[in-house]
């Protein structure tokens, strides 16, 4: 995949995807927060992630909290992996795409929206699990995909860590990466926390 790239990976997305691994190789299940800025790279270190899973004959799954942006990343991936022959499968409510995947045997990625909690839609041999922008997603949707006979690796991303998610760092039962860099040519992402006497002036912005 890497040397297919048009680009370079930035240092911050190549630790990450060393912590990664680390975890996907030991004994115990991954657990680990992927958290960056929008723009900074998070789905591309997912997909070297989900790569290793489908290397060693697991499928991985990947959950969106939209159609669109489950759309956006099947097609994505299927632009970036049809070299390799790795199948990509889309499954949403209203869409079902597989390209040459069995569900019963070789492993491949799913990506989907909450659909993929409902029926047959997941691979038996399930060995990561990514949920893009967890914080859309309720604590027993993610239980719901995740729990199964041989608990599979699990990567959480997003730009918003919300409270809980905070509280699992703290505690130790979440482990941490951080894209703390942006790849060249993106433009850079700011933060506000604007008062009530802006109140005015943020909602005409708004709209």
């Amino acid at each position: 995949l890497a040397a297919s790239l048009t680009f370079e990976l930035t240092e911050a997305q190549k630790r990450c995807v060393r912590e990664i691994y680390r975890d996907m190789k030991a004994p115990r299940s991954m657990n680990r927060l992927l958290q960056g800025d929008v723009g900074s790279g998070k789905t591309l270190v997912a997909l070297c992630a989900m790569l290793l899973a489908v290397e060693h004959g697991y499928s991985a799954v990947m959950m969106a909290p939209t159609q669109i942006l489950a759309e956006q990343h099947y097609l994505k991936f299927r632009q970036m992996l049809d070299k390799l022959d790795v199948p990509v499968s889309l499954v949403t409510a209203e869409r079902k795409e597989e390209s040459h995947i069995s569900f019963g045997g070789q492993g491949g990625i799913v990506v989907g929206t909450h659909a993929l909690l409902y029926g047959k839609n997941v691979p038996e041999r399930l060995g990561l699990v990514v949920i893009d922008e967890q914080h859309k997603f309720g604590v027993n949707q993610r239980e719901k995909l995740i729990a199964r006979e041989e608990r599979p690796d699990v990567l959480v991303m997003t730009a918003t860590p919300i409270p809980r998610t905070l509280t699992l760092t703290f505690y130790g039962d979440l482990d941490v990466s951080i894209l703390d860099e942006l790849p060249p040519g993106r433009q850079r992402t700011d933060t506000f926390l604007v008062n009530e006497t802006y109140r005015a002036r943020l909602n005409g912005f708004l709209r």
